[in-house]
């Protein structure tokens, strides 16, 4: 359990610590609640509320009478007070979404014909949807904290500026943070989707339970987002979580990279589509049929998600053997396509395989997010960047 400290250097850390746990608590907590759970004094307790309350961040919601004396008064997260703005640039459907304190979408669309944009209009158009979302959400503009962009990697951390993701050749060498800032108006944070989509994760998790956690996100590409204790890895360049050439299956697909059997290229959409003696056509309704044939076990395409399943357990069990987590976690839109017959799969494998080393179970579970888990992400880094108690807060720059 994180405790707050009664030291004046550290308010804000108290202020966010306190923050994060009414939030995490839908039906309410009371200051002697609170108090329990941090540690702080009673007038420290009183001072950090009265400031959230303050700056509309907190509601007092009633009363409950527990025990003896006189009732107690609930405090609530204020949904509504903050915003943010979430993109997700995809290869193959980018999209927009505002989000409110609790995470929840209060707003989505997604942004058509940016593959027809020339490079140096992509981010005009894509800060149009962002005004676009902004006013059709009906928020005031002033609460809205900034916009947060997901994108497949590499990129150049410091400057916010994409590199040469190879899903996105049109992002070449964008300046997104600072372009996308200057075009909105607003402040903006990039980062890799992978980790995008942990930081989602770790703001929905109510339970605050997700400390020590792998995501596994599953779209066009794949990669892996990274939790240690409570916080996102983003490694030395903000580029952690590759693990495209994990190799799964050395009898699978010949990779770009020479060897075979990749992950990255065994369980992409158009080679699953092929193996299941599909033609191709639209990958998104081509995968739903997979999943619809597999329903007979006699079907190719059962055998085909089998093998799917199979791998990226194997990449789970190889991964986790490195970082010994507690909860895996998968997402991602084709994951989302295809779950209803993969997740019982990959739990089984991840169980089974001998060659985890794991002494004690790994949760395998699906993202409470949803679809859209990387633009939600996106979001919920302004909200993580802001409101997330951690004891790095407490630093002191010198």
């Amino acid at each position: 359990m994180r405790t707050g400290s009664n030291l004046p250097a550290v308010g804000e850390y108290n202020q966010t610590l306190v923050l994060d746990l009414i939030r995490r608590a839908p039906e309410g907590l009371s200051r002697v609640e609170l108090a329990a759970r941090t540690g702080l004094s009673a007038q420290t307790l009183s001072n950090v509320t009265r400031r959230l309350a303050d700056e509309g961040l907190i509601i007092e919601a009633g009363k409950v009478i527990s025990g003896p004396g006189k009732p107690r008064t609930l405090l609530k997260l204020e949904p509504r007070s903050r915003f943010a703005v979430g993109v997700h640039l995809d290869p193959v459907v980018d999209t927009v979404v505002v989000v409110d304190m609790a995470g929840e979408v209060i707003a989505h669309d997604e942004i058509s014909g940016l593959r027809e944009v020339a490079s140096d209009r992509l981010v005009e158009a894509v800060s149009v949807a962002v005004d676009a979302i902004v006013a059709r959400a009906g928020v005031d503009r002033d609460l809205v904290l900034g916009v947060g962009v997901a994108a497949p990697g590499p990129f150049d951390a410091r400057g916010g500026r994409l590199l040469d993701p190879p899903l996105l050749p049109q992002w070449h060498n964008i300046n997104v943070r600072e372009d996308l800032g200057a075009a909105a108006g607003l402040p903006v944070i990039v980062e890799k989707d992978v980790t995008a989509a942990m930081v989602g994760e770790m703001w929905f998790d109510r339970s605050d339970a997700l400390s020590d956690a792998m995501f596994l996100y599953y779209g066009a590409g794949v990669g892996m987002g990274l939790a240690v204790a409570g916080a996102p890895v983003r490694g030395r360049t903000g580029n952690a979580g590759g693990i495209a050439h994990v190799v799964v299956d050395p009898d699978g697909p010949l990779c770009l990279c020479g060897s075979r059997g990749c992950l990255g290229v065994s369980i992409e959409p158009r080679v699953l589509i092929a193996e299941a003696g599909y033609v191709g056509g639209d990958a998104r309704a081509d995968l739903d049929r997979l999943v619809r044939d597999a329903r007979d076990p006699r079907h190719p395409a059962a055998a085909v998600l089998r093998r799917t399943g199979e791998r990226i357990a194997r990449a789970l069990v190889v991964t986790n053997n490195l970082l010994d987590v507690d909860e895996v976690v998968l997402g991602g839109p084709v994951w989302e396509r295809l779950a209803g017959v993969l997740a019982d799969v990959v739990a089984e494998q991840v169980a089974a395989d001998a060659a985890s080393t794991a002494t004690l179970p790994i949760v395998v579970r699906r993202s409470v997010v949803g679809l859209d888990v990387a633009a939600v992400g996106a979001a919920c880094l302004m909200l993580d960047g802001a409101f997330a108690a951690r004891p790095a807060r407490m630093m002191i720059a010198l």
